[in-house]
């Protein structure tokens, strides 16, 4: 089972702009999604490294992506922006009983869900709230190959099911993810590994162990 450290670091921003933030998090260590986890069907593998901290307060999770293509078509809260170029984060503070699923695609449009892995059991964050995630973006196309980077600053108070007013110390479980449903080249791809016979991310018994330092 995967296992890493969320380092703490100074939540104050000068400046909200992806070079500001950037610079912010350079020191991080930088981890990667190596797990194509349904090869004969879905063998795609765009290049995924993510650098994760937290302030306190808030989550700063930045995900940069190398992918031959990027789609951005979804632009409103809650829509089905899995089918987009689409970097994920699952999240849970009550030993996988129940999970918060972050999905942003390229654009910083965002989909927020809560609830255990039975569909029916789960419900959508209302907009408002989702819209309190802070994003910034960058694409750069060099030579056929397009690189895409995004920093989510997630506060504390998204989590609205959990009774979390810090994060320090907290352990959790998560996963990390890559898709893109309605590319060319479909992928699923994940920080821990999945072992289930058909792409599905909504399995939390795969998390890996997260602990807020």
């Amino acid at each position: 089972m995967s296992s890493l450290r969320v380092p703490k670091i100074d939540g104050n921003i000068v400046t909200l702009n992806y070079a500001t933030l950037q610079q912010k998090l350079e020191m991080l260590p930088w981890n990667n999604l190596p797990n194509v986890n349904w090869p004969e069907e879905y063998p795609d593998k765009p290049i995924v490294n993510f650098q994760i901290a937290h302030s306190g307060e808030s989550i700063f999770l930045h995900y940069v992506v190398d992918e031959d293509f990027v789609k951005a078509q979804y632009v409103r809260p809650n829509e089905a922006v899995w089918e987009d170029s689409c970097v994920e984060f699952f999240v849970s503070f009550d030993e996988r009983k129940h999970y918060y699923n972050l999905e942003f695609n390229v654009l910083g449009t965002g989909l927020i869900g809560y609830g255990t892995e039975v569909k029916s059991e789960r419900q959508r964050l209302r907009a408002s709230l989702i819209e309190t995630v802070q994003t910034v973006t960058s694409v750069v196309h060099t030579g056929g190959k397009k690189t895409w980077g995004i920093v989510l600053i997630i506060p504390v108070s998204v989590f609205t099911e959990s009774s979390i007013a810090r994060l320090d110390g907290v352990k959790a479980h998560a996963n990390f993810y890559k898709c893109g449903d309605g590319l060319p080249k479909p992928h699923f791809i994940s920080w821990s590994k999945i072992d289930y016979p058909t792409p599905n991310f909504h399995l939390p018994a795969f998390f890996g162990d997260v602990i807020f330092e």
